[in-house]
């Protein structure tokens, strides 16, 4: 039995997927199950309720044999410790209680910086609660996702990407897809032991200047790239409701992305994930502004 957390996100809804057409047994934990196709639905168990509950991890995890463990960052969070640390110890009780062999887990590059990353560095914590439980571990450190792109689809519209880092600044970039893919990997084999770490850097590494060129040839229409202010950024975050420390800890993050915390590792065949920019963008955001 394969347990799944976020199954109707951008990971875990392709990661269920994947795991249905391998005719899998999965359990899903989620708020609300009409988010879920039909399908998903007829053909899994589902678990209603939040995996930062103890009660619906013991339901979920009674006889799991995997752990599939992504903890959405919470915007009004007191810090981001609690977001990632605090609102994981259930899950990391429930793995001991039940005595569940392998966990896989979405984290972050970085791991041994010394550069203080926000969010970045609480999911490095994470990674450590879940590495004392007993179980099997892999801990998936992965680089800024190429979905993000998707929240600016209204100013794209308009022409223009936004970042706070400088235009041509490279970093490494991954799709969902890849992640998914990587997941499933390690959830379909039974074998693998240890706490190892698994370092990805995505497809490449781009520049917010690349990424608006490539947008440009794919979308044949100009897009350019307009550098946005941190502490103005930080300020419209508080402004939707994001609290104080959750939204300093976004801009920690990106300070450290600035400073090189994903850039640290050289890129191998091994480290890198099939999926290039210009394809991510001519299969999902060239499809997203048509609608």
């Amino acid at each position: 039995m394969i347990v799944i957390t976020a199954p109707t996100g951008q990971i875990g809804s392709k990661l269920v997927a994947t795991l249905l057409q391998q005719n899998e047994p999965v359990r899903l934990i989620v708020r609300d199950p009409g988010k879920l196709p039909a399908e998903v639905r007829e053909r899994a168990e589902v678990v209603v309720g939040s995996h930062r509950d103890r009660d619906v991890l013991d339901r979920a995890l009674d006889g799991a044999d995997s752990l599939f463990w992504l903890m959405p960052a919470a915007p009004t969070a007191s810090s981001p410790y609690e977001a990632y640390v605090t609102a994981s110890i259930p899950g990391a009780d429930a793995v001991v209680r039940h005595a569940v062999p392998r966990v896989v887990i979405v984290s972050a590059l970085g791991r041994g910086s010394q550069i203080y990353a926000g969010h970045i560095s609480a999911s490095h914590a994470m990674e450590d609660l879940f590495r004392s439980t007993g179980a099997h571990v892999r801990a998936l450190a992965l680089p800024t996702f190429m979905d993000n792109v998707l929240r600016q689809v209204g100013t794209i519209r308009n022409g223009v990407i936004s970042g706070t880092l400088p235009a041509d600044f490279r970093m490494p970039w991954i799709a969902t897809k890849d992640i998914a893919a990587l997941v499933a990997r390690y959830l379909l084999d039974h074998t693998w032991t240890g706490l190892d770490p698994v370092e990805v850097l995505g497809g490449e590494d781009l520049s917010y200047q690349d990424i608006a060129e490539i947008l440009t040839d794919v979308l044949s229409t100009p897009i350019r790239y307009e550098l946005a202010d941190r502490a103005a950024l930080k300020q419209f975050l508080t402004g939707r409701g994001v609290s104080e420390a959750m939204a300093q800890s976004m801009m920690d993050m990106d300070l450290a992305g600035e400073r090189g915390i994903n850039n640290a590792m050289p890129r191998t065949a091994g480290n890198t994930t099939p999926t290039t920019f210009r394809e991510f963008a001519a299969e999902t955001v060239k499809p997203a502004l048509a609608r």
